[in-house]
């Protein structure tokens, strides 16, 4: 009986064992790895087994995981010290407008006039603005998101998902210049046909196009946070005769709570950062108050304006800009903050 024995892929790693079998006779070298060269064995023809050790070159392996080591911190570090400089920049120009401004008046003062005659540096009247066309985008995002995120991760088929899912997603790949001007030149004309006193220049139109803008984000994040929630939790609701929908409500919400209520927070810091649906679609007119029919100014669409030179640089005016940058900045690191440590506090945990 013959038994046809192949060359092994460790050739590359034995070659002198190889190419001089003779000189390594059975025993002389520490059997590490067994090399077996293409041979017939029968009664009168033994095995000719070439016996080799193999040693890794662990001097070139340890220059490589340097180099690769190298590259990706430079590539961290370079993110960590943008980011810091950013900041730094944000810090600095906003203390030396704090040296001209006291902050008592930029907290307390109810006009933002910077660019008058009169000058007032109320943040309040672009604060205000800013957290009123945002919670009007929570309102529209909350049930569109949280909605999609159930209908996809527990009613849908697999067929249907593969369909909805990429229509969903489609939303956050359009520009938000686009948004603006949907809200502009279609939904605000579409709203004054019911709302004879909505003005052209309107927060309602802002905040109603920007929560369907991060409406994705809700749906994506919603959807995460329900997959992990436990087969166990699911089938244990269903073998005690919940419905589905009994199931979804009393058992896989709740415990998805956390996840679900991050990704509105997020979203939330995604709305009070975006700049061109409220710059196109809820005007430039600093004015206190939570009437959404008229036309407001956010702190982006206020950036906006004085870096398109209506300040010269260096002037009081323009350091404004740093000073709404340094506020807007701490407004959504501290949403981020919060929803880190809420979802650190209420998490559920499962052996």
């Amino acid at each position: 009986m013959l038994a046809v024995f192949y060359e092994s892929q460790l050739q590359t790693l034995v070659p002198a064992a190889i190419a001089h079998p003779e000189a390594n006779p059975q025993g002389a070298l520490p059997v590490n790895i067994f090399y077996l060269r293409p041979s017939v064995m029968t009664a009168d023809a033994p095995l000719n087994v070439a016996v080799g050790e193999w040693k890794p070159n662990r001097d070139r392996a340890k220059l490589i995981q340097t180099i690769v080591k190298f590259i990706f911190g430079s590539f961290a570090a370079i993110s960590v010290v943008t980011t810091l400089g950013i900041i730094g920049t944000l810090i600095f120009e906003a203390i030396a407008f704090l040296q001209e401004v006291p902050l008592s008046q930029f907290l307390t003062d109810t006009r933002w006039t910077p660019l008058f005659s009169s000058k007032q540096f109320g943040i309040m009247v672009l604060v205000s603005a800013t957290l009123m066309i945002s919670f009007i985008s929570i309102l529209v995002a909350l049930p569109l998101g949280l909605l999609s995120a159930v209908c996809l991760s527990e009613y849908a088929s697999p067929k249907v998902r593969r369909v909805l899912k990429p229509i969903l997603e489609i939303l956050a790949g359009v520009p938000t210049v686009v948004y603006g001007y949907f809200a502009l030149l279609t939904v605000t004309p579409f709203l004054q046909r019911f709302l004879p006193n909505l003005q052209g220049f309107n927060s309602l139109s802002a905040g109603l196009v920007l929560g369907i803008m991060i409406t994705p984000m809700v749906a994506s994040l919603s959807e995460d946070a329900i997959y992990s929630v436990p087969r166990a939790l699911k089938d244990g609701a269903y073998a005690l005769g919940a419905t589905k929908r009994e199931a979804t409500t009393s058992v896989i919400l709740p415990a998805a709570l956390s996840g679900i209520v991050a990704s509105l927070i997020l979203a939330v810091s995604r709305a009070i950062g975006e700049t061109m649906i409220v710059t196109l679609a809820a005007g430039s007119n600093p004015t206190l108050g939570f009437n959404p029919f008229v036309p407001v100014m956010t702190m982006t669409a206020y950036i906006v304006q004085i870096t398109k030179g209506d300040a010269p640089h260096g002037t009081l005016e323009y350091k404004t800009i740093y000073a709404v940058g340094i506020t807007l900045f701490l407004i959504t690191l501290a949403l981020n903050i919060f929803s880190f440590w809420f979802v650190r506090r209420f998490r559920e945990k499962y052996d």
